[in-house]
């Protein structure tokens, strides 16, 4: 699958931006976690389906290994005789072909495909793509929802603000193995991107979370619903599994969600960065091109 074209009828949430020749397109993420979730949780567990489903699956650029010694980080890839130290890495011969498609006052400055971050054991990988969002959205960049983590690796996660930072997208990775090659294949996704209304981070809304203390303070509309979705069904000779599940898809498919509107309208509110509000970063590290470490496979 593809990214969702931008059009007149229906613009995108996300346009992604492939900077490095034959990167595998961002896909739709897969509602069964890519066919790890037991058949149960597939057919019944709504909660898990969407959020395994929900952005997309982002894939590395190449093949390629990292092996951390405790101290530096060695990579290796198609094309080098023998493992390599890690400072910061161009993807193979992508400077030259940046360089001849960019215009003249951005040459030079090339992402580089692989950066060793000062903290111990911390890589910076960029995905060969860039992002933007649609006004008052953002991206979430995480670890793939619902799936085993990989041994070998622990993706941070990261908010970018793309509706207002073009740059490359990237990701960090802490290195949770020594002494140990970890392979990363392109064909297999390495993180999960999944867009998130500026609203829902705000301060105003995250400072305004309510706490009923206690049982005593449950209202007669609480237990009401408590009796409806957890006494009823158990009570219910004829009840099956999966009611929960069934109702989302169907409001899901009739378009109802009463808060839609309000939150759409709030996030395009939201999008409108003051004047003078320093840019959003890349995640964590910052994505910060230094080319005099850089290293090009000739």
């Amino acid at each position: 699958m593809t990214p969702a074209a931008t059009s007149p009828a229906s613009p995108a949430i996300v346009t992604f931006y492939r900077l490095i020749d034959g990167v595998r397109a961002p896909e739709r993420a897969d509602r069964s976690g890519l066919g790890s979730l037991p058949t149960r949780a597939f057919r019944y567990c709504d909660a898990v389906t969407q959020a395994a489903g929900f952005g997309w699956h982002v894939y590395p650029a190449m093949d390629f290994s990292l092996v951390w010694d405790g101290a530096q980080i060695w990579w290796h890839c198609e094309g080098l005789d023998d493992w390599s130290p890690l400072g910061a890495a161009q993807f193979p011969h992508f400077a030259e072909r940046f360089d001849q498609a960019a215009p003249a006052a951005v040459r030079g400055y090339s992402p580089p495909f692989l950066t060793a971050l000062q903290e111990p054991g911390v890589v910076q990988m960029w995905t060969g793509l860039a992002a933007r969002t649609a006004p008052g959205w953002s991206l979430l960049v995480r670890p793939m929802a619902n799936l085993p983590r990989h041994p070998g690796y622990e993706p941070y996660e990261g908010i970018v603000e793309c509706d207002r930072w073009f740059g490359p997208l990237f990701t960090n990775l802490r290195l949770t193995r020594t002494d140990t090659p970890i392979l990363f294949h392109a064909h297999e996704p390495v993180l999960q991107v999944q867009p998130i209304p500026q609203v829902a981070y705000a301060d105003a809304v995250l400072n305004n979370s309510g706490m009923v203390a206690a049982l005593g303070g449950f209202s007669t509309a609480d237990w009401a619903d408590y009796q409806r979705d957890i006494v009823a069904p158990n009570q219910d000779p004829a009840h099956q599994q999966g009611r929960y599940a069934a109702e989302g898809r169907k409001r899901r498919r009739a378009g109802i969600c009463p808060h839609m509107a309000a939150a759409m309208a709030a996030a395009q509110a939201a999008g409108q960065a003051p004047s003078g509000q320093p840019a959003a970063q890349s995640v964590i590290g910052g994505g910060r091109i230094d080319r005099s470490r850089d290293r090009t496979i000739t």
